[in-house]
Protein backbone atom coordinates (compact mmCIF):
# COMPACT_ATOMS: atom_id res chain seq x y z
CA UNK A 1 0.00 0.00 0.00
CA UNK A 2 2.92 2.35 0.66
CA UNK A 3 4.05 1.76 -2.91
CA UNK A 4 0.54 2.45 -4.18
CA UNK A 5 0.50 5.73 -2.25
CA UNK A 6 3.85 6.66 -3.75
CA UNK A 7 2.43 6.00 -7.21
CA UNK A 8 -0.60 8.17 -6.42
CA UNK A 9 1.72 11.16 -5.95
CA UNK A 10 2.36 11.04 -9.71
CA UNK A 11 -1.28 12.05 -10.27
CA UNK A 12 -1.06 15.34 -8.35
CA UNK A 13 -0.55 17.55 -11.42
CA UNK A 14 -2.29 15.19 -13.80
CA UNK A 15 -5.62 13.73 -12.74
CA UNK A 16 -7.77 16.74 -11.75
CA UNK A 17 -10.68 16.73 -11.22
CA UNK A 18 -10.39 12.97 -10.59
CA UNK A 19 -8.84 11.86 -7.29
CA UNK A 20 -5.17 10.92 -7.04
CA UNK A 21 -5.01 7.16 -6.84
CA UNK A 22 -2.25 4.56 -7.00
CA UNK A 23 -2.52 0.82 -7.52
CA UNK A 24 -0.22 -2.20 -7.17
CA UNK A 25 -1.15 -5.67 -8.46
CA UNK A 26 0.55 -8.37 -6.39
CA UNK A 27 0.97 -11.94 -7.62
CA UNK A 28 0.25 -15.04 -5.54
CA UNK A 29 3.92 -15.30 -4.59
CA UNK A 30 4.09 -11.69 -3.43
CA UNK A 31 5.69 -10.00 -6.45
CA UNK A 32 4.49 -6.62 -7.72
CA UNK A 33 3.46 -7.44 -11.28
CA UNK A 34 1.45 -4.33 -12.18
CA UNK A 35 1.82 -0.67 -11.24
CA UNK A 36 -0.41 2.27 -12.06
CA UNK A 37 -1.73 5.69 -11.12
CA UNK A 38 -4.67 7.74 -12.34
CA UNK A 39 -4.11 9.52 -15.65
CA UNK A 40 -5.60 12.75 -16.98
CA UNK A 41 -9.39 13.25 -16.87
CA UNK A 42 -10.89 10.92 -19.43
CA UNK A 43 -7.83 8.67 -19.27
CA UNK A 44 -7.43 5.39 -17.45
CA UNK A 45 -7.78 5.07 -13.69
CA UNK A 46 -5.05 3.55 -11.53
CA UNK A 47 -6.51 0.03 -11.47
CA UNK A 48 -6.80 -0.19 -15.25
CA UNK A 49 -3.27 1.16 -15.73
CA UNK A 50 -1.89 -1.44 -13.28
CA UNK A 51 -3.79 -4.29 -14.93
CA UNK A 52 -2.57 -3.18 -18.33
CA UNK A 53 0.99 -2.99 -17.00
CA UNK A 54 0.77 -6.57 -15.68
CA UNK A 55 -0.55 -7.92 -18.96
CA UNK A 56 2.03 -6.02 -20.99
CA UNK A 57 4.74 -7.81 -19.04
CA UNK A 58 3.12 -11.21 -19.53
CA UNK A 59 1.71 -11.69 -16.03
CA UNK A 60 -1.53 -13.48 -15.25
CA UNK A 61 -3.72 -11.47 -12.86
CA UNK A 62 -5.97 -14.37 -11.90
CA UNK A 63 -5.74 -14.90 -8.13
CA UNK A 64 -3.73 -11.70 -7.62
CA UNK A 65 -4.15 -9.17 -4.82
CA UNK A 66 -4.85 -5.55 -5.73
CA UNK A 67 -3.71 -2.75 -3.43
CA UNK A 68 -5.47 0.52 -4.29
CA UNK A 69 -5.47 3.80 -2.37
CA UNK A 70 -9.14 4.66 -3.00
CA UNK A 71 -12.24 2.54 -3.49
CA UNK A 72 -12.57 1.38 -7.11
CA UNK A 73 -15.33 3.23 -8.93
CA UNK A 74 -18.56 1.41 -9.73
CA UNK A 75 -20.22 3.86 -12.12
CA UNK A 76 -19.82 5.01 -15.70
CA UNK A 77 -18.22 8.45 -15.67
CA UNK A 78 -15.63 9.52 -18.22
CA UNK A 79 -14.46 5.90 -18.16
CA UNK A 80 -16.08 2.49 -17.45
CA UNK A 81 -16.19 1.19 -13.84
CA UNK A 82 -12.87 -0.01 -12.43
CA UNK A 83 -14.78 -2.69 -10.51
CA UNK A 84 -15.67 -4.37 -13.78
CA UNK A 85 -12.03 -4.36 -14.88
CA UNK A 86 -10.92 -6.03 -11.62
CA UNK A 87 -13.71 -8.61 -11.82
CA UNK A 88 -12.84 -9.39 -15.42
CA UNK A 89 -9.17 -9.75 -14.43
CA UNK A 90 -10.21 -12.42 -11.87
CA UNK A 91 -8.23 -10.94 -9.01
CA UNK A 92 -8.77 -12.74 -5.74
CA UNK A 93 -8.51 -9.87 -3.26
CA UNK A 94 -8.69 -6.08 -3.22
CA UNK A 95 -7.16 -4.07 -0.36
CA UNK A 96 -8.44 -0.48 -0.20
CA UNK A 97 -6.90 2.33 1.84
CA UNK A 98 -9.98 4.57 1.91
CA UNK A 99 -13.59 4.45 0.78
CA UNK A 100 -14.68 6.89 -1.91
CA UNK A 101 -16.81 9.84 -0.67
CA UNK A 102 -18.40 10.30 -4.10
CA UNK A 103 -22.12 9.54 -3.65
CA UNK A 104 -22.00 7.65 -6.95
CA UNK A 105 -19.52 5.22 -5.37
CA UNK A 106 -19.57 5.46 -1.54
CA UNK A 107 -19.37 1.74 -0.74
CA UNK A 108 -20.99 0.51 -3.93
CA UNK A 109 -17.60 -0.36 -5.38
CA UNK A 110 -16.72 -2.54 -2.40
CA UNK A 111 -20.15 -4.20 -2.48
CA UNK A 112 -19.88 -4.91 -6.19
CA UNK A 113 -16.51 -6.60 -5.76
CA UNK A 114 -17.77 -8.72 -2.88
CA UNK A 115 -20.83 -9.74 -4.89
CA UNK A 116 -18.46 -11.04 -7.57
CA UNK A 117 -16.76 -13.28 -5.01
CA UNK A 118 -13.68 -11.10 -4.52
CA UNK A 119 -12.33 -10.73 -1.00
CA UNK A 120 -12.31 -7.06 0.01
CA UNK A 121 -10.32 -5.48 2.84
CA UNK A 122 -10.98 -1.84 3.71
CA UNK A 123 -8.29 -0.46 5.99
CA UNK A 124 -9.42 1.26 9.21
CA UNK A 125 -9.92 5.03 8.77
CA UNK A 126 -7.39 5.68 11.54
CA UNK A 127 -4.67 3.69 9.76
CA UNK A 128 -1.76 5.62 8.27
CA UNK A 129 -2.52 4.61 4.65
CA UNK A 130 -6.15 5.71 5.05
CA UNK A 131 -5.04 9.06 6.44
CA UNK A 132 -2.48 9.50 3.67
CA UNK A 133 -5.04 8.74 0.97
CA UNK A 134 -7.48 11.28 2.36
CA UNK A 135 -4.82 13.94 2.80
CA UNK A 136 -3.64 13.40 -0.76
CA UNK A 137 -7.21 13.93 -1.97
CA UNK A 138 -8.28 16.61 0.48
CA UNK A 139 -9.79 18.73 -2.30
CA UNK A 140 -11.76 15.82 -3.74
CA UNK A 141 -13.09 14.89 -0.29
CA UNK A 142 -13.96 18.55 0.34
CA UNK A 143 -15.96 18.79 -2.87
CA UNK A 144 -17.78 15.53 -2.24
CA UNK A 145 -18.47 15.98 1.49
CA UNK A 146 -18.78 19.78 1.92
CA UNK A 147 -19.87 20.76 -1.59
CA UNK A 148 -17.06 23.34 -1.88
CA UNK A 149 -13.39 23.16 -2.87
CA UNK A 150 -10.47 23.10 -0.44
CA UNK A 151 -9.35 26.75 -0.39
CA UNK A 152 -5.62 27.37 -0.11
CA UNK A 153 -4.50 31.02 0.10
CA UNK A 154 -0.96 31.84 -1.02
CA UNK A 155 0.84 34.95 0.22
CA UNK A 156 4.42 36.21 -0.01
CA UNK A 157 5.71 38.81 2.42
CA UNK A 158 8.67 40.16 4.30
CA UNK A 159 9.36 38.85 7.78
CA UNK A 160 7.33 41.73 9.22
CA UNK A 161 4.33 40.87 7.06
CA UNK A 162 4.61 43.47 4.28
CA UNK A 163 3.57 42.36 0.79
CA UNK A 164 4.26 45.65 -1.02
CA UNK A 165 5.81 49.01 -0.29
CA UNK A 166 3.66 52.10 0.16
CA UNK A 167 4.43 53.05 -3.44
CA UNK A 168 3.10 49.69 -4.64
CA UNK A 169 6.43 48.01 -5.45
CA UNK A 170 6.24 44.28 -4.65
CA UNK A 171 8.39 42.37 -7.18
CA UNK A 172 10.23 40.48 -6.02
CA UNK A 173 10.11 40.05 -2.25
CA UNK A 174 10.88 36.34 -2.28
CA UNK A 175 13.61 34.60 -4.27
CA UNK A 176 13.43 32.49 -7.41
CA UNK A 177 13.28 29.11 -5.57
CA UNK A 178 10.23 30.26 -3.60
CA UNK A 179 8.53 31.57 -6.73
CA UNK A 180 9.17 28.28 -8.52
CA UNK A 181 7.80 26.41 -5.51
CA UNK A 182 4.69 28.60 -5.68
CA UNK A 183 4.17 27.49 -9.28
CA UNK A 184 4.31 23.86 -8.14
CA UNK A 185 1.48 24.58 -5.69
CA UNK A 186 -0.46 26.31 -8.45
CA UNK A 187 0.00 23.25 -10.63
CA UNK A 188 -1.72 20.94 -8.15
CA UNK A 189 -4.87 23.10 -8.03
CA UNK A 190 -7.89 22.78 -10.29
CA UNK A 191 -8.22 26.56 -10.44
CA UNK A 192 -6.37 29.73 -9.45
CA UNK A 193 -8.47 32.61 -8.09
CA UNK A 194 -7.59 36.30 -8.01
CA UNK A 195 -9.37 39.64 -7.69
CA UNK A 196 -9.87 42.53 -10.04
CA UNK A 197 -7.45 44.62 -7.97
CA UNK A 198 -4.61 42.25 -8.80
CA UNK A 199 -5.64 42.14 -12.46
CA UNK A 200 -5.60 45.95 -12.73
CA UNK A 201 -2.42 46.51 -10.71
CA UNK A 202 -0.21 43.63 -11.88
CA UNK A 203 -1.82 42.38 -15.12
CA UNK A 204 -0.74 38.79 -14.36
CA UNK A 205 -1.22 35.67 -16.45
CA UNK A 206 -1.39 33.48 -13.34
CA UNK A 207 -0.53 30.34 -15.25
CA UNK A 208 1.91 27.60 -14.26
CA UNK A 209 5.35 28.33 -15.68
CA UNK A 210 7.17 25.08 -15.08
CA UNK A 211 8.97 23.08 -17.79
CA UNK A 212 7.20 19.78 -17.08
CA UNK A 213 3.64 21.05 -16.71
CA UNK A 214 1.06 18.95 -18.57
CA UNK A 215 -2.13 20.83 -17.64
CA UNK A 216 -3.03 24.36 -16.61
CA UNK A 217 -5.45 25.21 -13.80
CA UNK A 218 -8.44 27.29 -14.78
CA UNK A 219 -8.40 30.99 -13.84
CA UNK A 220 -11.09 32.57 -11.66
CA UNK A 221 -11.50 36.35 -11.39
CA UNK A 222 -13.70 38.02 -8.78
CA UNK A 223 -14.73 41.21 -10.59
CA UNK A 224 -17.81 42.77 -9.01
CA UNK A 225 -18.04 45.76 -11.39
CA UNK A 226 -16.80 44.09 -14.61
CA UNK A 227 -13.59 46.11 -14.81
CA UNK A 228 -11.46 43.35 -16.37
CA UNK A 229 -9.67 44.94 -19.36
CA UNK A 230 -10.22 43.25 -22.70
CA UNK A 231 -6.45 43.48 -23.19
CA UNK A 232 -5.59 41.72 -19.89
CA UNK A 233 -2.79 39.18 -20.11
CA UNK A 234 -4.99 36.57 -18.47
CA UNK A 235 -6.58 36.10 -21.90
CA UNK A 236 -3.21 35.23 -23.45
CA UNK A 237 -2.39 31.55 -24.10
CA UNK A 238 -1.07 29.85 -20.97
CA UNK A 239 2.45 28.48 -20.76
CA UNK A 240 2.96 25.58 -23.14
CA UNK A 241 -0.16 26.48 -25.11
CA UNK A 242 -2.15 24.28 -22.73
CA UNK A 243 -5.88 25.03 -22.56
CA UNK A 244 -7.55 26.66 -19.59
CA UNK A 245 -10.81 28.49 -19.03
CA UNK A 246 -11.26 31.99 -17.62
CA UNK A 247 -14.23 32.29 -15.27
CA UNK A 248 -15.31 35.79 -14.22
CA UNK A 249 -17.77 36.25 -11.35
CA UNK A 250 -19.51 39.61 -11.21
CA UNK A 251 -22.24 41.52 -9.33
CA UNK A 252 -22.91 44.48 -11.64
CA UNK A 253 -24.62 44.15 -14.99
CA UNK A 254 -23.14 45.73 -18.11
CA UNK A 255 -24.47 43.95 -21.23
CA UNK A 256 -21.96 45.48 -23.64
CA UNK A 257 -18.95 44.66 -21.44
CA UNK A 258 -20.32 41.18 -20.75
CA UNK A 259 -20.57 40.43 -24.46
CA UNK A 260 -17.07 41.82 -25.07
CA UNK A 261 -15.56 39.64 -22.32
CA UNK A 262 -17.40 36.59 -23.61
CA UNK A 263 -15.97 37.28 -27.06
CA UNK A 264 -12.52 37.19 -25.42
CA UNK A 265 -13.35 33.67 -24.23
CA UNK A 266 -14.41 34.35 -20.65
CA UNK A 267 -17.31 32.53 -19.01
CA UNK A 268 -19.27 35.04 -16.93
CA UNK A 269 -21.42 34.21 -13.91
CA UNK A 270 -23.63 36.76 -12.15
CA UNK A 271 -23.51 36.12 -8.39
CA UNK A 272 -24.42 39.34 -6.55
CA UNK A 273 -24.16 39.47 -2.78
CA UNK A 274 -24.25 42.15 -0.13
CA UNK A 275 -23.01 45.71 -0.86
CA UNK A 276 -23.01 45.06 -4.63
CA UNK A 277 -20.10 42.66 -4.25
CA UNK A 278 -19.75 39.10 -5.51
CA UNK A 279 -21.13 36.46 -3.15
CA UNK A 280 -17.93 34.53 -2.35
CA UNK A 281 -19.68 31.60 -0.70
CA UNK A 282 -21.81 31.18 -3.82
CA UNK A 283 -18.62 31.27 -5.91
CA UNK A 284 -17.21 28.31 -3.98
CA UNK A 285 -20.42 26.33 -4.40
CA UNK A 286 -20.43 27.07 -8.11
CA UNK A 287 -16.77 26.10 -8.49
CA UNK A 288 -17.52 22.76 -6.85
CA UNK A 289 -20.19 22.17 -9.50
CA UNK A 290 -17.45 22.83 -12.06
CA UNK A 291 -15.41 20.04 -10.45
CA UNK A 292 -12.86 22.24 -8.71
CA UNK A 293 -11.23 20.25 -5.91
CA UNK A 294 -8.41 22.53 -4.74
CA UNK A 295 -8.75 26.29 -5.22
CA UNK A 296 -5.49 28.27 -5.10
CA UNK A 297 -6.09 31.91 -4.10
CA UNK A 298 -3.53 34.55 -5.12
CA UNK A 299 -5.10 37.91 -4.50
CA UNK A 300 -4.55 41.28 -2.84
CA UNK A 301 -5.07 42.11 0.79
CA UNK A 302 -8.69 43.28 0.27
CA UNK A 303 -9.96 40.05 -1.27
CA UNK A 304 -7.75 38.02 1.09
CA UNK A 305 -9.41 39.82 3.99
CA UNK A 306 -12.88 39.12 2.61
CA UNK A 307 -12.16 35.40 2.28
CA UNK A 308 -10.74 35.25 5.81
CA UNK A 309 -13.52 37.29 7.42
CA UNK A 310 -16.15 35.05 5.84
CA UNK A 311 -14.39 31.91 7.07
CA UNK A 312 -13.79 30.61 3.56
CA UNK A 313 -10.06 29.86 3.83
CA UNK A 314 -8.97 26.36 4.77
CA UNK A 315 -5.19 26.60 4.49
CA UNK A 316 -2.48 29.24 4.18
CA UNK A 317 0.61 28.88 2.01
CA UNK A 318 2.92 31.61 3.24
CA UNK A 319 6.38 32.55 1.96
CA UNK A 320 8.41 34.83 4.23
CA UNK A 321 11.53 36.59 2.97
CA UNK A 322 14.41 37.37 5.34
CA UNK A 323 13.96 41.13 5.18
CA UNK A 324 12.10 43.90 6.98
CA UNK A 325 10.13 46.34 4.83
CA UNK A 326 8.31 48.34 7.46
CA UNK A 327 5.09 50.14 6.63
CA UNK A 328 3.29 49.03 3.48
CA UNK A 329 0.54 46.73 2.30
CA UNK A 330 -0.20 43.83 4.61
CA UNK A 331 -1.19 40.27 3.79
CA UNK A 332 -4.90 40.90 4.40
CA UNK A 333 -7.22 43.59 5.70
CA UNK A 334 -8.76 41.14 8.14
CA UNK A 335 -8.98 43.60 11.03
CA UNK A 336 -9.01 45.57 13.08
CA UNK A 337 -10.25 43.02 15.58
CA UNK A 338 -11.57 44.01 18.97
CA UNK A 339 -10.83 40.82 20.87
CA UNK A 340 -8.14 38.15 20.65
CA UNK A 341 -10.92 35.58 20.48
CA UNK A 342 -11.83 36.93 17.03
CA UNK A 343 -8.47 35.80 15.61
CA UNK A 344 -8.30 33.16 12.89
CA UNK A 345 -6.66 30.28 14.72
CA UNK A 346 -4.21 28.14 12.77
CA UNK A 347 -2.33 24.90 13.14
CA UNK A 348 1.11 24.68 11.56
CA UNK A 349 1.42 21.80 9.11
CA UNK A 350 5.00 22.47 8.03
CA UNK A 351 7.78 25.06 8.00
CA UNK A 352 10.59 24.62 5.49
CA UNK A 353 13.43 26.58 3.94
CA UNK A 354 12.96 27.20 0.21
CA UNK A 355 16.10 28.88 -1.02
CA UNK A 356 16.65 31.82 1.34
CA UNK A 357 12.97 32.08 2.20
CA UNK A 358 10.72 30.30 4.67
CA UNK A 359 7.61 28.44 3.51
CA UNK A 360 4.91 27.92 6.11
CA UNK A 361 1.81 25.79 5.52
CA UNK A 362 -0.86 26.31 8.17
CA UNK A 363 -4.46 25.13 8.38
CA UNK A 364 -7.36 26.99 9.86
CA UNK A 365 -8.26 24.92 12.91
CA UNK A 366 -11.11 22.50 12.42
CA UNK A 367 -11.39 23.03 8.67
CA UNK A 368 -10.23 19.50 7.89
CA UNK A 369 -12.70 17.83 10.26
CA UNK A 370 -14.75 16.59 7.29
CA UNK A 371 -11.89 14.23 6.40
CA UNK A 372 -12.42 12.26 9.58
CA UNK A 373 -16.10 12.78 10.39
CA UNK A 374 -17.57 11.57 7.09
CA UNK A 375 -18.87 8.05 6.73
CA UNK A 376 -16.17 7.52 4.10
Amino acid sequence: MDRALALALNSIRLSNPNPRVGCVIQSKNGLAIGLGHTQEAGGSHAEVVALRDARKNGHDTAGATTHVTLEPCSHHGRTPPCCDALIEARVAKVVVASADPNPLVAGRGLARLRAAGIEVELLPPESEPAKASRELNIGFFSRMVRGIPWVRMKMAASLDGTTALDNGVSQWITGEPAREDGHAWRARACAVLTGIGTVLEDDPRLDVRLPDVSRQPHLVVVDSDLKTPLTARLFEPANGGLPRQVWIYHAALDPRKQVALQERGALLTHLPGASNKVDLQAVLRDLAKREVNELHVEAGNKLNGSFLREGLVDELLLYLAPMLLGQGAGMSNLGPLQRLQEAVELSFSSADRVGNDLRIVARVRGKDAFLWSSDS
